[in-house]
């Protein structure tokens, strides 16, 4: 463990809002488990959410720099997020997308914390976007969202059947989606 008080927080929650969720991890769980003193945490945070809120924060940066990273390892191509996802899948930890973790738990769908997590799908969506678009498809926006909607599935479905399978099957239907002709969009 770091010996930053403000990283230990950081750190230990991250790991525990994460593996056991965000309601379920009291400050009295995250203090005993970080070593940090109450005193501490309120003079890094001034409660729990402001906690979850740089958490989230912080989580995105790290998972976005993963994607990146992982995508350019896997070809660089839109289809290569997929691959990403099921490589994660495929991890012992893995415990789906804090960030549809965070939205399921928000008590206000209009508060900070459900705002980040909506900001991180965003972003998630805009380089989906732009990975559509460098290989010339014309339709790269509506793809980018279709895209998504497989990601944000195939996560939720790798909860309940453990592994990279749900991935690898989102991976043939967004193939399949690259390779048809552009189609009007539904209204939502």
């Amino acid at each position: 463990m770091p010996t930053d008080a403000r990283e230990r927080l950081l750190q230990g929650a991250e790991e525990l809002f994460y593996e056991e969720g965000i309601r379920a991890v009291g400050v009295e769980r995250l203090l005993a488990v970080t070593g940090v003193g109450r005193a501490s945490f309120y003079r890094h945070f001034a409660g729990k959410d402001e906690l979850v809120y740089a958490v989230l924060k912080r989580r995105d940066a790290h998972w976005h720099a993963w994607l990146e990273e992982t995508v350019t390892a896997h070809g660089g191509g839109p289809l290569a997020v997929f691959d990403a996802l099921a490589e994660s899948a495929e991890s012992e930890n893995f415990r789906g997308c804090a960030f549809i973790n965070a939205m399921a738990e928000a008590s206000d769908p209009h508060g900070e914390i459900f705002r980040l997590a909506n900001e991180h799908k965003n972003k998630v969506t805009a380089l989906l976007d732009r990975l559509i678009e460098e290989q010339g498809h014309p339709d790269h926006r509506a793809l980018a969202e279709q895209f998504m909607l497989l990601m944000d599935g195939a996560t939720v479905t790798a909860m309940r059947t453990r592994g990279g399978g749900a991935a690898r099957r989102a991976r043939a239907i967004a193939e399949r989606l690259l390779a048809a002709p552009p189609v009007e969009p539904v209204p939502v």
